[in-house]
Formats: C-alpha cells, sequence, structure tokens
C-alpha cells in the first residue's frame, strides 16, 4: 500500500469533504462536462481557508493535473509562464 504524505495546511482544506472527482478530470471528459466540473471545483476553493497556500504549492510543485488552490491546468501554467516560480527541483 502506497500512502501520501501531506502537509499540515492540508488537513484544512475545503476540498477534504468533496469528492475527489470533483477536482480531477475523467478520461476523455470535454466540453460543457469539464466546465462545470471546474466551476464547481472553483466554488470549493473560494471558501476554503487555505486557498493560497495550496495554489503556491500547485505552483511549486508543477502540479500537472486538476483543480489546486483555485486554478485548473491552463490557468497555473499561464502563471509559471509569467511569475517566479520555476521548475520544482530534480
Amino acid at each position: 500500500m502506497v500512502t501520501t504524505a501531506i502537509e499540515p495546511w492540508q488537513t484544512r482544506g475545503a476540498c477534504r469533504q468533496v469528492p475527489t472527482e470533483r477536482f480531477f478530470s475523467p478520461d476523455n471528459e470535454r466540453g460543457r462536462a469539464r466546465d462545470l466540473r471546474i466551476r464547481a471545483a472553483k466554488s470549493v476553493c473560494a471558501h476554503c481557508p487555505v486557498l493560497s497556500r495550496c495554489r503556491d504549492h500547485a505552483l511549486r510543485t508543477r502540479e500537472p493535473y486538476g483543480v489546486w488552490g483555485g486554478l485548473d491546468e491552463q490557468e497555473r501554467a499561464e502563471l509559471r509562464r509569467r511569475s517566479r516560480y520555476p521548475a520544482r527541483p530534480a
């Protein structure tokens, strides 16, 4: 069994009470279904007490999938291109 270590701030995330599927795209999800899922995920993030920590984590670690800190994959990629978030250390 593989377990993933979490940081203390993650235990306070609003997403802990919501199914993971709301934040991560199932295979072949497109169009309106994807837009609706992302909007629903972002609505959870909007009321999260650790939103900024989550967003910073996702940008620093280059999370490739899902909604993190109220941002989807494309939004995070754009912020990384324009900001101070370098690639994670090897």
